[in-house]
């Protein structure tokens, strides 16, 4: 017999309290949608801000790391970890054993039913951890989700973080494919020059094709940015085996041709109508900018002129130097600096 979110509340706070503790450590299925979704969440303290990170990709989860990146920020905040619809061990959870065709035409992802899913998530979590709002970090992809989530309930969060922000899908490809070019022509790079002529400038009708201006776009910033360390990228022991690793590698795929589209196999992008714009101008919440300078994907010079017409209760945007489209210790440092400077109560 399960026993539903609402009831979790009695059993498992009072666990904590009739033992004078209050650290959190959990790694679950929650029913989120129509569908069993897995989050972790983990702190030394209950009483503390929670944190909810909405992860990029969309299919690149962060719930398998180990604690390199974020850990040391469970002494002063309660982190929650969400595997999104279509991704992780929410995907190996849902998906038939084998992916065919006939299964990515016929299973489409949408960013408003994993809006819902987000809110919905959040509105759990405000009421399994008794706290009347959380913080947002989206990230890359996942801060298209985010800002949908902020715009169309508000008043379930402190503040939204946003770091390699999106604007619009189309408007910030076309900007890529066009940066890389001029970078690649001012420095003579025959062979990157040949690869972009090939594919051609964007949009394309197939995913491939995204993959391979993505592949070079990755390339240059890799060149112009400080990296992580590497230990950011090992897999917790729990999470480290061939079904989970096999069901990681399938969302990724899954999660990303639903992003870009395949006209080949029938599958609709499902950011074509995200244009932020157009309708993502007026925030009801503080809202923080985190971005690489030398982000090529996701270009300070898209961003930025949006960021400058939004309207919000308070607003900052924040240039990190060494830094490009993915995380290394100046992001990471950078947003806890910024999510210290909200003072939440806890």
């Amino acid at each position: 017999m399960k026993v539903k979110p609402l009831l979790l509340i009695y059993f498992v706070l009072p666990m904590f309290m009739s033992f004078g503790q209050s650290k959190i450590m959990e790694e679950r299925f929650l029913p989120i949608g129509d569908i069993e979704q897995w989050i972790t969440i983990k702190g030394e303290d209950i009483t503390n801000p929670v944190i909810l990170f909405i992860h990029g990709g969309p299919g690149s989860t962060m719930s398998q790391y180990k604690e390199d990146i974020y850990g040391s920020w469970t002494k002063e905040f309660t982190l929650v970890h969400w595997d999104q619809r279509g991704a992780g061990k929410t995907f190996g959870s849902n998906a038939p054993k084998e992916i065919t065709d006939f299964f990515l035409a016929n299973n489409p992802l949408s960013v408003e039913e994993m809006t819902d899913d987000g809110i919905e998530l959040t509105q759990y979590l405000l009421k399994y951890l008794n706290k009347r709002k959380v913080i947002i970090v989206g990230t890359s992809w996942g801060s298209i989700l985010a800002t949908k989530m902020v715009l169309k309930q508000p008043d379930l969060f402190h503040a939204y973080v946003g770091h390699a922000q999106f604007i619009n899908f189309s408007s910030n490809i076309k900007n890529a494919y066009a940066e890389i070019y001029k970078m690649a022509s001012d420095r003579k790079d025959e062979v990157v020059i040949e690869k972009l002529e090939t594919i051609g400038p964007p949009p394309y009708s197939m995913a491939k094709n995204y993959g391979q201006l993505l592949r070079i776009v990755k390339q240059f910033e890799k060149e112009n940015s400080t990296p992580a360390p590497s230990s950011w990228w090992k897999i917790a022991p729990i999470y480290d085996n061939i079904k989970d690793q096999n069901d990681r590698y399938n969302g990724d795929d899954y999660s990303f041709l639903n992003l870009v589209g395949d006209k080949n196999i029938g599958v609709k992008s499902m950011v074509n109508d995200i244009n932020f714009e157009k309708n993502g101008l007026i925030f009801h919440l503080p809202v923080y900018m985190i971005q690489g300078s030398n982000d090529i994907l996701t270009s300070k010079y898209i961003n930025k002129p949006y960021f400058d017409k939004i309207r919000a209760p308070k607003k900052e945007y924040f240039l990190v130097s060494d830094a490009a489209h993915g995380f290394n210790q100046s992001i990471v440092n950078k947003q806890y600096e910024v999510i210290k400077s909200l003072r939440v109560q806890k």
